[in-house]
């Protein structure tokens, strides 16, 4: 996959502009505060219609306008297509090949991948952060867990309520928590499936990049206790147990103690939690091979490449560690967004930014 072009009109700092990009590394450098990021961002929202740096549509337009537009034109393995997403103060349209279309079949065409500093709380961070995190990388590449995730999300606000109300004993309540269920061991079996396969993929990259002596892994911790060996109806039969157990407690506090809404996800550093042993650089390490792995897991499941976003990497990672990772990007037939503030020795079309501007040419990096 490779995004030909991008328009974009009172995206945050930047000064409007038509970009043409490499179909191999791009590179955005500047001083910082100048815009690199933001660039980024704008490529990453005008495939994704989602910000990886805010939750606020409103934070992404330009001071003192009240709308703002983005545009792509790509190519995947069929044909050349566009996306374009329009946002003002108080509505979000979205557009595939000109069409009008929802989020919901907008979200995937385009796969992206992105390596940001704020990558670090995954490790660091709350248990929200990281399903939140898995979840999107999913359903990204995985249309049917999106929407059981779209679908759960909605059942598990109704049943709080029911619950909240103590309004339990309602016929209607136990057709929501029927559905509650069968949604759940879904999401739960696709996590299952997803770590696993990842967490093979994650070893071999941070052994290949930074420490062959090493084991890591990805372990996925659920509210339904051990899952080794089971089926969907088995999952089904745990979850319904499990409501079982704290149904007493739900109708107290009044709210769902029960679902994969309270799932972790944990790294394993030889056999210790990356959260609490690992050093700096490790997690560092940690995050980027992570990130390959992705990569991988979106090859896999839709036999195409998606899009690779780095940010910072100049000031991220030490020159070793920068050095593995551009050598080993090199190699892969891989569409590369980066930014940075040094020269980083590679064959790549130049974009200098200063001030929101962007002029594009064989610039040399300072």
């Amino acid at each position: 996959m490779e995004i030909l072009e991008m328009n974009y009109i009172n995206f945050r700092n930047l000064e409007d502009r038509n970009i043409q990009f490499s179909p191999r590394f791009n590179l955005f450098f500047g001083k910082n505060g100048q815009g690199k990021t933001s660039i980024l961002e704008a490529i990453y929202f005008s495939a994704t219609g989602k910000s990886f740096r805010t939750s606020k549509n409103i934070e992404l337009i330009k001071y003192n306008r009240d709308k703002m537009g983005s545009y792509i034109s790509y190519r995947d393995l069929i044909s050349e297509k566009t996306l374009s997403v329009k946002l003002d103060r108080k509505n979000k349209e979205y557009k595939y090949n000109g069409k009008k279309t929802s989020f919901d079949e907008f979200y995937g065409k385009v796969n992206v991948v992105t390596f940001i500093p704020e990558d670090i709380e995954l490790i660091v961070g709350s248990p929200s952060f990281r399903r939140s995190f898995f979840d999107a990388e999913i359903a990204q590449s995985n249309y049917e867990y999106f929407q059981n995730l779209r679908d759960f999300n909605k059942i598990l606000k109704i049943r709080n309520k029911y619950l909240k109300e103590k309004k339990v004993k309602d016929e209607i309540f136990s057709i929501y928590e029927d559905e509650f269920i069968k949604l759940a061991a879904k999401i739960v079996l696709k996590r299952i499936e997803y770590v696993k396969n990842i967490s093979i993929i994650l070893n071999l990259n941070y052994r290949k990049l930074f420490d062959n002596k090493k084991e890591l892994s990805l372990k996925y911790e659920s509210f339904i206790g051990e899952f080794k060996g089971l089926n969907l109806s088995k999952i089904e039969e745990k979850i319904r147990e499990k409501i079982g157990t704290f149904k007493s407690q739900e109708i107290k506090y009044g709210y769902s103690l029960v679902g994969p809404q309270r799932d972790d996800f944990k790294f394993i550093l030889n056999t210790k939690e990356a959260k609490s042993y690992s050093s700096q650089g490790e997690k560092k390490s940690i995050i980027f091979a992570l990130k390959l792995s992705e990569i991988d897991m979106v090859i896999k499941e839709k036999r195409e490449t998606p899009i690779f976003l780095i940010d910072d990497i100049s000031s991220y990672f030490d020159s070793i560690r920068k050095d593995s990772i551009i050598n080993y990007l090199k190699k892969r037939e891989l569409q590369v967004f980066i930014s940075s503030t040094t020269d980083l020795n590679i064959e790549s079309k130049n974009f200098r930014i200063d001030k929101g501007e962007i002029q594009d040419g064989h610039y040399e990096c300072e």
